[in-house]
Order: structure tokens, then sequence, then C-alpha cells
């Protein structure tokens, strides 16, 4: 089709700019409501680029929305920015090393996320022009995906509610569509008050915060042969209660993280946590303060929207990859755990069947994949699902078998494999726009069949009324 091949040249014609502020961000690594830096340079290229940019949209100082154009139908392109707390590293080295021990690093892909939404948006704007195109297209800088669910305070204060359409992807070792079925999430802190004593010379005067935490523990993970078996609990002590063992802990902080297909099961779980740590709290004489400070809900993908998304994918595929490149993504699966190992041996046999071993002699899988079922994750662009009809994709960034969340996708995060995946999810992100942004039918045929999915169903809004973004 021309407008792929003419979308994807200006892509490729902007790319400098791309991978360079992919590069800028992977450099500033900012966690969840920081990322004034990496907001910045997005919405400064996007103003640059004839875009009008609202700044701290949602309540977010570090969310922003670029839009060009007038009327509908109104596109929207998601992007994300923040980083991962303790995930320093090297760029392009396969060991761990820290750039600085203890800070934060992209080990989720989210410098290439954004910047490709970006240079989608970018690219149309440009096409727009020179075709004379009607239609509005928006990009979407969102913080804090990662832990507080930014998307959700966005939803919530109604900055998708003129959106016809919601693309987006994320960076992966798979390319496939994004089927419906991530796991709704609640984040929620449990804060126990007790009393400090002696804890040799006057025990019996003490009631200890850091026992409490450790018995609603011990509670919560008999509870989990209780539950549905997609649920997924688990927890950081925030605040042991200082490093004195002398000493009867006084405070202690616990945070949770509560998972489930639906809001609905996600919420009779809390109040089963909650009540652990009620109950520890009486036993071991505290008083806790609960507070949940995010929710996600499940994605629904949108049929029609992921259609034409795999479409392009198989139109655009293979991204091609040189020896060079192939030998970078071998060294770097040459050092992921047995395992993960494990896991990339279980996923090429669901996927290849007898040609398993064919496809883990690719360190990159460089074709379509395809899966009607969910993943174990969450996502706070679920909430914009429920509001939008969405399609979102995975593309290859890293070698396959790369476990999530961990320092090998920040250390393959600057480099070739990464930024052509970014480059070919631009293009998609790019073409399947122009398709909704041209075809009024097939707008509404998308809406009715995301109307058709949630069946009635409406969006569960699952954040307190007084929950507010906040860096925590």
């Amino acid at each position: 089709m021309s407008y792929v091949k003419d979308l994807s040249d200006l892509i490729e014609a902007r790319k400098g700019d791309t991978l360079r502020i992919s590069d800028q961000v992977w450099e500033y690594a900012e966690s969840r409501f920081q990322e004034f830096k990496s907001s910045a340079a997005e919405a400064e290229y996007m103003r640059e680029m004839g875009f009008k940019v609202t700044m701290g949209i949602g309540g977010e100082e570090t969310a922003f929305v670029a839009e060009y154009g007038s009327g509908k139908p109104v596109i929207a392109l998601l992007g994300e920015y923040d980083a991962l707390s303790g995930l320093s590293q090297e760029a392009d080295v396969p060991e761990v090393k820290p750039i600085v021990p203890g800070k934060d690093g992209h080990g989720c892909g989210h410098n290439l996320l954004g910047t490709a939404s970006m240079a989608a948006a970018v690219a149309l704007k440009e096409y727009m022009d020179e075709k004379h195109l009607p239609g509005t297209i928006r990009f979407y800088g969102c913080p804090a995906e990662e832990n507080a669910g930014g998307k959700a305070f966005l939803v919530r204060e109604g900055c998708f509610d003129d959106c016809d359409i919601a693309l987006t992807w994320h960076p992966g070792w798979m390319n496939g569509v994004t089927p419906s079925g991530s796991l709704a999430n609640f984040r929620v802190f449990y804060t126990f008050e007790g009393l400090s004593s002696h804890a040799a010379g006057a025990p019996h005067l003490g009631r200890s915060a850091l026992d409490a935490v450790e018995c609603m523990d011990v509670m919560v993970n008999y509870m989990r042969e209780h539950m549905i078996d997609d649920a997924r609990i688990h927890y950081a002590i925030i605040d042991a209660g200082g490093t004195a063992p002398n000493v009867v802990q006084s405070r202690a902080k616990v945070l949770y993280a509560i998972r489930a297909p639906k809001v609905t099961q996600v919420k009779e779980l809390f109040e089963r946590v909650s009540n652990c740590a009620r109950g520890a709290a009486l036993g071991t004489g505290t008083k806790v303060e609960i507070e949940q400070v995010s929710a996600y809900s499940d994605y629904i993908a949108c049929d029609v929207v992921s259609e034409q998304i795999q479409k392009h994918m198989e139109e655009l595929l293979p991204i091609g990859y040189t020896e060079e490149e192939l030998e970078y993504a071998k060294k770097f699966q040459n050092v992921i755990t047995d395992l993960d190992r494990e896991n990339l041996k279980a996923t090429a046999k669901r996927i290849g069947g007898k040609d398993a071993s064919k496809l883990l002699e690719q360190p990159l899988w460089d074709f379509m994949t395809y899966s009607k079922v969910g993943g174990k994750g969450s996502t706070d662009v679920g909430d914009v699902s429920w509001v939008v009809p969405t399609g979102q994709f995975s593309a290859v960034t890293w070698a396959a078998g790369t476990p999530g969340h961990a320092w090998q996708i920040v250390a393959q995060g600057k480099g070739p494999v990464a930024h052509k995946g970014t480059l070919f999810a631009a293009k998609v992100l790019a073409a399947s726009a122009y398709d909704f942004l041209t075809d009024p039918e097939l707008v509404k045929k998308a809406r009715e069949n995301w109307l058709e999915i949630l069946d009635g169903e409406t969006y569960p809004g699952a954040l307190p009324p007084d929950a507010k973004p906040h860096i925590w």
C-alpha cells in the first residue's frame, strides 16, 4: 500500500531525531511521576514539529498531550517514559554493571515505547499536511505506568473522553498483537503504628509494628491456597522500622500488589488482604492505616483495531537483521538464567511445535506470533481500553528469552536491535492510525465491535475518589 511506504519513509527520514530522544530518555531513567526531563524532551520535540502541547494534564505534572489537526476522528497514540527503580546498568554490556548502584534504569523499554508513538504522530502530521487530511492526531505522554498506573488518573479526569481510537505498543522479544486479558491490579500500602521500647530492658512496654507486618504477610501467604488460580499477590516491605534490633519497631510499612483477571475479583481479594492486616494489628496491639494508591483495569482488545494492526505488522515484517545485530543479540541471550532459558524453550515449543529447535537457534524472532490468551502482567492501557476502542502490540527490541524488568533489557535499550524495533513499531502505529483517520466507517465498525465486547459493562473506575498522583 502506498501510504504505508510513504509513512515509513517519513519515519526513516526522521529516525535520527527519534533514536536520539529515545537514547536521551534511556539516560535520564526517571521513575514514576519524576519523569521531568523525559517528558520535557518529548514534549519540546512535538512542539518543534508543529503540535499544540499541553503540559500537566489530568493532575499529573509529567503528563502531556501533543495535538495536531481538528475535528473527528480523534486518534490517540499512547507513549510512556518511566523507568524502574534499582536497575541502573551500562549499555551494551552483557554482565551486571550498574552505572550508579541502586539508581533507576529502563528495564521495561519505555524509552523506546514513547518515542515510537511520538515518531508515528510526527509522520502522520506531515502526511496530513501533504494530503490535506481532516481529523485530529494526539500523542499522549503518559507517566508512571510502572507501579502507579498513571493512565488511570488520566482516564478518571476525562483526558480520553473525546477520543475515537487509541493505539499503542510495547517492546519485547516477540512480534504480535496483544489479546485481551491483562490482570487488573491494586497497589496498596499498609502502614502499622506501634510503641517503641527497649527490646531487652522493657519489651513488655513495646508493641512491634514489624511483628504486625510479618503476621500479616504470613496470613496472606496462607490465604493463597484459597483464591482463584489466576490471582497474584506479592509484596515488598518498604519500611522495616529501622536497623536496631534492640529497639521495638514502632512503625513499619508494606506495599502489596493484588492482581486478578477482573477488577471485581481484585476488590474481593483486596478486602480479604485488608482483613489480614486488621487481624495482624489486633493481634499485635498496633494500628494499621490502609492506603490504595493505584488501580489498573484489565485490558480489553478491540478486534477491529487489532485486525488493522496485525495487517500492517504482517506487511512490514520481517524487520531484517545484519550478522552483527544477530551476534549482538546472541551475547545477551547467552547470559539469561537457566529459568529464563526453560521459559524460552517452553515458548518455542508452544509457538513452533515440531520446529521448536529451529526457533531456539534464532537469537531474534523476526516473524509474527499469534496468541488468543493475554499475559499475566498488568498495564494501565487497560483503563484506556475501557473508554476508547484500543489496539496494542509487541515488537522485538531485545534478544529472545530476555526476562522482563531485568538488567538485560536496560543493557540492550540503546542497541541496534532496540532501535530497529522502535522504528518498526512507529511504522505499524502510523499505518494503523492512518486507516482510522481516513475511514469513518472503519471507526464506526471499531466502536460497534468494542461495545459488543463490553456487552453492557462500563469502566470499573477502581481508583479511590481521594487518590491523587504522587511520588511515594
